[in-house]
Parts: structure tokens; sequence; C-alpha cells
């Protein structure tokens, strides 16, 4: 069933936005797409691809400490995140984060601003 813009509120059109899963650019993957490491990189970018964005940085910034030296270039090539991003999130994985900011995908005051501020001569 499809919905027009205006029928559905800003909740529901998220909702329903599907995030395409990441193709793995990984020799292996390219050489060898049926091997276990290509369905492996399959598996994890597709658990990238459920994930909000907070999540996405942290298990990313997991991969790349866990495959030790490089981690942080392969887990770029795997799962396509930037490499400042996954170093961002490898920080954050090592260290304990408070609780104020656990229910937080993105920082207090990060993101768009309120339409009512962006209106000029209110």
């Amino acid at each position: 069933m499809r919905h027009d813009a205006a029928s559905l509120s800003a909740g529901q059109m998220r909702s329903e936005k599907k995030r395409s899963v990441h193709q793995c650019t990984c020799n292996t993957c390219e050489a060898h797409p049926r091997s276990d490491t290509a369905r492996e990189h399959r598996a994890i970018n597709r658990v990238f691809a459920s994930l909000d964005e907070k999540n996405r940085r942290r298990f990313a910034g997991l991969l790349a400490l866990q495959w030790g030296h490089g981690g942080i270039a392969r887990a770029h090539e795997v799962t396509g995140l930037s490499r400042p991003t996954i170093h961002r999130g490898r920080s954050e994985v090592q260290q304990a984060e408070p609780a104020a900011e656990r229910a937080r995908v993105r920082t207090a005051g990060a993101g768009r601003r309120a339409v009512e501020k962006n209106i000029r001569g209110c």
C-alpha cells in the first residue's frame, strides 16, 4: 500500500524509509563473492542497515578494535562508513558513556534547528 507524503506523519515516513545494504568493496568479496568472508561481510552490512547512526558508528568501532592493526581501514572498506566516524566509534566503545547520554542518538543541541527559529522577522 503506497501513501503520499501529506498523509504520513514524520515518524511514519522515517519508519517506512528503508536503508540500503552497503556492498562490500574488499578484494575478497569482489574476487570470491560466495566465500565465507563475503558472507560474513554481507551479514555485517545487513545488521548495519537496521541500526541507527550511533549504533552503526559503535559497531564499526568494535569491528575495528577486533580486527586490530588496519582495522579502521578494513571496517571502512566493508561497511562504507568514513574513517573518522569509525575512529570516533572505536573511542566511544573504549570509554564509558554517561547515563544522561545513553538514550540520545546525537549529542544535545545537534541536528536541525526548529522551524520556528529559522523564520526571520517573527
